[in-house]
């Protein structure tokens, strides 16, 4: 599988993003995720275009009452980007997170899931009731053989159209209520300076 690894000099000196990089190998595919403080761990799962620099607030906090464990998705910030939309699927997402659960040996875990981090934590919290003791839902759904909404399929015909010139950072600002400062956008866009490290982001619209 081909893969994108984003320079480590992208990420340096990213506002109020100050965390030391762990990485673990999954089949040659090196993943990314933050893991500050000690105690119960609490698992940040972002969604769709973020990463972990999403939570850059909260982790300072948390890591003073536990573990604080935040991955990126494969395709997604410092993880490795498989550059072929047709390598992303939910279950390899899944996959990935279930396996970090396990080899971190995760127990007693708060699961905090925002967008895409709600189908891949809900899973994890079914298929691993042992491990979990508490759930944080934020801004996310649950699969439910509904169709998405018609703004929703009108979002899906953006990213088609704009394809690999899409601006990660962009879709966050709009995405926002009050505006964010330009290096803020430019640190969402940090994990993508080329066409081939965008397939994970093309990828997740496709999913749903």
């Amino acid at each position: 599988m081909d893969a994108y690894r984003t320079p480590d000099e992208l990420f340096e000196g990213l506002p109020e993003y100050g965390f030391a990089p762990n990485y673990l190998d999954q089949d040659g595919l090196r993943m990314h995720y933050l893991d500050e403080g000690a105690g119960d761990p609490l698992l940040l799962l972002h969604g769709e275009p973020t990463w972990a620099f999403l939570y850059r607030k909260l982790i300072p906090p948390l890591a003073e009452v536990g573990r604080v464990v935040a991955p990126d998705y494969f395709g997604f910030g410092r993880s490795d980007k498989p550059t072929r939309v047709e390598e992303y699927s939910y279950d390899f997402h899944y996959a990935s997170v279930e396996r970090l659960t396990e080899e971190l040996d995760l127990l007693e875990t708060t699961v905090v899931v925002q967008d895409w981090g709600g189908p891949i934590g809900l899973r994890l919290a079914v298929e691993h009731p042992g491990r979990i003791a508490r759930l944080v839902i934020l801004n996310t759904w649950i699969g439910a053989g509904r169709a998405p909404s018609d703004e929703w399929l009108r979002f899906r015909e953006f990213v088609r159209r704009v394809g690999t010139d899409l601006v990660p950072g962009q879709l966050v600002r709009i995405s926002c209520v009050t505006e964010l400062p330009e290096e803020v956008v430019e640190a969402y866009n940090a994990p993508y300076p080329a066409p081939e490290s965008k397939a994970g982001v093309l990828a997740f619209p496709e999913l749903v």
